[in-house]
């Protein structure tokens, strides 16, 4: 007789496909994926993303994540290359890697599933569920509950995100983004950070894209408030931030610097554990500030006239107004520093 635990999993073999291609997104969509790997062969799902979201760094490790694959379509300007699956055929080549991997349903967080779905007919994927906003959409997606796409002040990702979750039956409510940190880099980190000022705040100095950019002088007046004050400060982000950390600590007052330390040399497993074991984050509309509320540190965000951030109210707080340029260091300083109770 056969028991429970040796019956051949008849659940599909599942990919799950973001349309989003940020860090952030991703942070905002993973517990959702880990839902749908609930009901799929092995309690795991393949993750299809764009490279920038890196995947394979943040969620990689995670039991429920069979393996993470890269539609390499668009690549960044500053990449200077096409992409693997640019083009008219692209979505078609990419259909032809997955073809050995034998899927038998696709989730499409996306609201523009058409390539996906012709990637997904050349690999004979024969499930394909997406937010089916439109009939065209519904025309080439599975038969299958329907979402309308959110028209609030919040940002979209995560509302949209929610909505087909709850309407597929992978979940049930509103789930708050949350991301696991690795033992190995949490280990490094705690090691790195020791020495250093408490408390701590991690100002997250990178922008994906010049709009979400506080700017260096307002990054200057924060990190000297707060490393007059005796905090320690980490001026956070990655390579391509290097020349602007360096920056912000030449224009710090000498007496101040030994408080202020440049991390941009980190690879995004051990930035996610740094944003575990500070005090606080204050940056830019970007990846960064969703890690740190993902993993638990209160985080601030200057959003400026960009959408709401409402998918944790607990842990991520904006900071909003007509442009950045209206929004102060000593603003932040004052309300971050009063809701901490670190005055």
């Amino acid at each position: 007789m056969t028991s429970d635990s040796t019956r051949a999993d008849t659940r599909p073999r599942t990919a799950v496909q973001l349309q989003l291609n940020g860090m952030g997104d991703l942070v905002w969509h993973a517990q959702y994926f880990r839902c749908v790997a609930e009901q799929s062969r092995d309690g795991q799902v393949t993750v299809i993303t764009a490279p920038t979201t890196m995947a394979r760094e943040l969620i990689g490790h995670e039991p429920w994540v069979r393996e993470v694959i890269y539609f390499d379509r668009r690549p960044r300007r500053t990449e200077r290359r096409r992409g693997r699956h640019s083009g008219l055929l692209g979505p078609w080549r990419f259909g032809a890697e997955l073809a050995p991997r034998q899927l038998e349903r696709m989730v499409l967080f996306s609201d523009h599933p058409g390539r996906a779905v012709m990637a997904c007919w050349r690999a004979g994927i024969g499930i394909r569920l997406g937010y089916g906003a439109t009939w065209l959409q519904r025309l080439m997606l599975t038969k299958a509950p329907r979402i309308d796409l959110y028209e609030g002040p919040a940002a979209h990702g995560y509302q949209e995100a929610t909505r087909f979750a709850i309407a597929q039956g992978f979940c049930s409510a509103p789930i708050v983004p949350k991301i696991n940190v690795r033992p190995d880099a949490l280990e490094s980190m705690r090691a790195r950070l020791a020495p250093l000022a408490r408390p701590l705040h991690a100002l997250g100095i990178g922008a994906s894209l010049p709009y979400k950019q506080w700017g260096e002088t307002r990054f200057i007046e924060l990190a000297s408030q707060l490393a007059a004050r005796g905090h320690g400060v980490l001026l956070l982000g990655g390579p391509d931030d290097t020349a602007l950390a360096q920056a912000i600590l030449a224009a710090i007052d000498p007496a101040l610097r030994e408080r202020i330390t440049p991390i941009t040399d980190c690879n995004v497993a051990e930035s996610v554990a740094a944003l575990s074991l500070v005090d606080s984050c204050i940056g830019n509309d970007t990846g960064v500030a969703n890690i740190a509320a993902a993993v638990g540190t209160p985080s601030y965000v200057v959003l400026g006239p960009r959408p709401l951030l409402e998918h944790d109210p607990e842990k991520l707080h904006g900071f909003s107004a007509a442009s950045l340029a209206e929004i102060s260091a000593a603003e932040v300083e004052t309300r971050v520093l009063g809701e901490l109770g670190l005055r």
